[in-house]
């Protein structure tokens, strides 16, 4: 049996419905045309990995492939994603400081990324 995230049309309905919100957000700020072309975009990546075909990497992405050397992928693109942004708050929040600024919103980032991390270091010490 297929649960809802291993079905084929989990990812690309899960990427219109953000493309339609983000084209709601976009739009009650006063730019509808800019949320149109989020939304043509989210529904463009969902159109793509719904009709991906064979693809390996497309059914990975999509949830129906997945296996278990996929999901260690998955975890390692997952970890280098997440180093890549919490460098980006930190260099981030540094030049604000050297502008004369508080530093906010890249302090806060930050420090939810430190607590995210300290507490799954915790909870995955407490479980393994």
């Amino acid at each position: 049996m297929k649960t809802m995230c291993r079905s084929r049309w989990f990812v690309p309905l899960f990427a219109v419905a953000a493309g339609l919100i983000l084209f709601g957000a976009q739009a009650v700020g006063g730019h509808p045309g800019s949320g149109a072309v989020s939304l043509g975009i989210m529904a463009a990546f969902g159109a793509v990995i719904l009709l991906g075909g064979r693809s390996e990497t497309i059914r990975g992405l999509r949830g129906d492939g997945r296996d278990e050397r996929f999901h260690r992928i998955d975890v390692n693109a997952t970890a280098f994603a997440g180093s890549v942004v919490i460098l980006a708050i930190i260099v981030a929040f540094v030049i604000e400081l050297a502008r004369g600024r508080s530093g906010d919103p890249y302090g806060w980032l930050g420090a939810i990324a430190g607590l995210a991390y300290l507490a799954a270091i915790v909870v995955m010490r407490l479980r393994g």
